[in-house]
């Protein structure tokens, strides 16, 4: 298939209108483990408010902040595929007071930028895994596609007339459609908007037919008969929508993708506090408020040890390079 480019990290300031390295610093003393934490903490999200991984990053910030008895203000730094909020988090002060939620691209932005502004090996700490999120493959309800059977019908009669919304060229969306794509051989044109929000208006409104995109931001729009649902990624059924088959029970057989996120310091934060906020993490994971939300929106809590979440990060990204190479993407 014809490979696309991703954009140089040397327009990204320009492009998205910020600057890479952002925010005020913090105190440059790390922080005494045992007086910590003595002042609020920040969780840097590399999203824009109100959808996916940001929903249940700010529920898990408020009752850790509740447990450590210091507040933790969430700070929104989206754009460029996680870049922006991921830079400013390696760049912070290692004083304890600044962690980061890392999304799926700080997995594929290896593979998909040939010069990064940060080193994920060598400038974060892994806390901690939150949870693998279900991907949920929609289309427009007013087509007359009810199943992925017809799906994949109509895009092999009209080879790239249909269209699917991603919110960024080498995003998650992206690759779960181009996995999609390379396991079925079908043709199906990338329509690429700055953020979700768009790209949902764009597909209920008829202007795009597929997104394929986190339970966490498209639900309510399931539920409400504004998306239709026809699979969901996982290699089981996700208990928010038990009806709904997973892809290789649709008939696309060893078909999974799955994006697991979590928590990370900058990388010379004092191993005591990162076992204090893992402990906090884990333990914020286990309240009925956390667990229920989290079931809600089609997520699997993982929890477990810095060392689970490190290996986690280096596996997936191995795995998501291949699939990124196979399919043509290639890195600038």
């Amino acid at each position: 298939m014809t490979g696309w480019r991703a954009p140089a990290c040397g327009i990204l300031a320009a492009y998205f209108g910020v600057a890479i390295h952002v925010g005020p610093a913090a105190s440059q003393s790390p922080a005494t483990p045992s007086a910590y934490p003595s002042r609020p903490l920040r969780l840097i999200i590399p999203t824009t408010p109100g959808g996916g991984p940001d929903v249940t990053a700010r529920l898990v910030a408020t009752e850790i902040g509740r447990q450590m008895g210091q507040p933790v203000v969430v700070e929104n730094r989206p754009g460029a595929n996680g870049i922006v909020g991921f830079d400013t988090l390696a760049h912070d002060s290692p004083d304890g007071y600044t962690l980061g939620y890392l999304t799926f691209n700080v997995i594929s932005n290896p593979s998909l930028y040939a010069k990064l502004p940060y080193d994920t090996a060598r400038d974060f700490q892994p806390v901690v895994m939150s949870g693998p999120s279900t991907f949920v493959l929609t289309v427009n309800p007013a087509l007359s596609i009810r199943s992925v059977r017809e799906l994949l019908e109509q895009a092999r009669a009209n080879p790239g007339t249909l269209s699917y919304a991603s919110t960024g060229l080498g995003g998650p969306q992206t690759l779960v459609m181009e996995l999609f794509k390379s396991q079925t051989g079908v043709q199906i044109i990338q329509v690429p908007y700055k953020g979700a929000p768009q790209a949902i208006s764009d597909v209920i409104g008829g202007r795009v037919h597929i997104f394929f995109d986190n339970m966490a931001g498209i639900l309510p729009q399931v539920r409400s008969g504004k998306l239709r649902a026809l699979a969901v990624a996982t290699a089981k059924r996700s208990a928010a929508l038990p009806d709904l088959p997973t892809l290789a029970e649709a008939g696309i057989p060893g078909y999974e993708a799955s994006f697991t996120g979590g928590y990370a310091v900058p990388a010379k934060v004092p191993r005591e506090i990162v076992m204090r906020l893992n402990g906090e993490i884990n333990k914020a994971f286990q309240t009925p408020v956390v667990a229920d939300t989290f079931l809600a929106n089609g997520i699997s809590i993982v929890g477990g040890t810095p060392e689970q979440y490190a290996e986690h990060i280096r596996v997936e990204t191995e795995k998501w390079s291949r699939i990124i190479r196979g399919a043509g993407i290639k890195p600038e």
